[in-house]
């Protein structure tokens, strides 16, 4: 059985949120999050989140578990078969909402609220800001006019990006600037895989 080592409002809740979509089995192993003196240090087995071992297999990185998930139990769902033409989209947004999105996202949560006051860097805060809207810019006219990132169907790609933008949210950057966004995020926030991992909000 598939088993993911979570924690409260880590990355782990995009694998927690996708197999709530698809209807797994799987164990969820809750893990408290420990602020990190040094990188790897969470009380996981590959020391980070998220972790999911399935059989033999011990992985982490969230945008590879939701592609090794999606192609290994997916059926078909939450994802553009191979070779169509939206299998490229699907990647690109896939890969976007972490190595993209996410480093300015993390950046303001670090010299915000996970660094001692006298670490934080107020310069790193203003650039990430600034990052962030540049990036968040490029979201809102690729989401306008459609449901989801692919169109009218929800995909992994979903998955990964609403992670982001609810991180950002809770950060304050998702404001009023981006309407496409926020009615984005409202229809993520109504699914009910998303209302049983981050809650009603």
């Amino acid at each position: 059985m598939i088993k993911l080592y979570h924690a409260d409002r880590m990355r782990s809740a995009r694998i927690y949120w996708l197999l709530e979509e698809l209807g797994l089995s799987y164990q969820l192993e809750t893990v408290e999050y420990v602020p990190p003196a040094v990188p790897f240090s969470q009380h996981t087995p590959l020391g980070k989140f998220p972790v999911l071992e399935d059989g033999d297999l011990t992985m982490m990185e969230s945008g590879a578990i939701v592609e090794y998930v999606l192609d290994r139990y997916g059926r078909g769902r939450l994802a553009p078969e191979h070779g169509s033409h939206l299998r490229g989209q699907f990647l690109q947004w896939i890969h976007f909402a972490e190595a993209t999105l996410m480093p300015p996202v993390v950046d303001v949560f670090r010299h915000t609220r996970l660094k001692p006051e006298p670490e934080r860097i107020p310069a790193v805060v203003i650039d990430a800001r600034a990052r962030a809207a540049a990036i968040l810019t490029v979201v809102e006219r690729a989401i306008e006019g459609k449901e989801y990132l692919l169109g009218k169907d929800f995909t992994g790609a979903d998955v990964m990006m609403g992670y982001s933008l609810q991180v950002a949210d809770w950060l304050g950057l998702l404001t009023e600037t981006y309407p496409n966004l926020r009615a984005y995020l409202g229809r993520l926030k109504g699914r009910p895989a998303f209302v049983k991992v981050f809650g009603a909000s």
